[in-house]
């Protein structure tokens, strides 16, 4: 699979348990518990892989983009942490809810910068042989990602 494909594949899947946490009503305690405890693992591996395998390559092979990547790392910094008050944090917290919108913000917009104005920019400079290796490569690493938020190397700066 192409690394950009893997890569959308993953904000989809996202933004589909975006979605369902948002018409989880207000009672649902238990699923959105759930939803969010999924919502962590995802974005935990998928910035696991970003920033291990893809932004090095890509940076590699579109110098130009070196500002893009540094932005993203930034952003994933905020969402990583929000994540892990999320990991701990009880439904029932009037915060919860809150705190699920506002990354979710967050995810969204940092989605459509890299699939908008980035995304195409890096296929152009890698070609297709190597989006394939990246996303083989990072296919396989996600069975090693961390689940704890704070081990992604954009957490700790």
């Amino acid at each position: 699979m192409d690394g950009i494909v893997l890569l959308k594949d993953d904000h989809k899947t996202v933004e589909k348990l975006f979605k369902q946490f948002e018409k989880a009503g207000e009672g649902a305690l238990a699923e959105k518990r759930k939803l969010a405890d999924q919502v962590i693992e995802e974005l935990t591996t998928h910035t696991w892989i970003e920033e291990k395998i893809f932004y090095p390559a890509a940076r590699e092979a579109a110098p130009d983009s070196k500002d893009h990547v540094l932005e993203s790392v930034e952003e994933h910094h905020v969402v990583l942490w929000m994540l892990s008050e999320l990991k701990d944090m009880d439904p029932a917290d009037e915060r919860f809810d809150a705190k699920m919108t506002v990354l979710m913000e967050n995810v969204r917009h940092h989605v459509e910068e890299e699939e908008k104005e980035w995304f195409p920019e890096v296929r152009k400079a890698m070609g297709r042989n190597r989006l394939k290796e990246l996303g083989e490569e990072m296919e396989s690493a996600k069975a090693t990602a961390p689940s704890d938020p704070l081990t992604v190397p954009s957490a700790e700066q």
